[in-house]
């Protein structure tokens, strides 16, 4: 069995690059947020034009 300091040094290694995971959280909240300022701003014109 490996040396624990060598098993905790590879997991701090694993833990520091996340990958594309923030990027995609990113673009999915901008997303989100885009489509409802969109919705918002197409749907504001249909009110009462009275």
């Amino acid at each position: 069995m490996p040396h624990p300091s060598l098993l905790l040094a590879a997991a701090e290694a694993t833990s520091r690059d996340s990958g594309p995971g923030w990027i995609l959280r990113t673009v999915i909240i901008v997303g989100v947020v885009g489509a409802v300022l969109l919705a918002w701003f197409l749907l504001r014109g249909y009110g009462n034009q009275d």
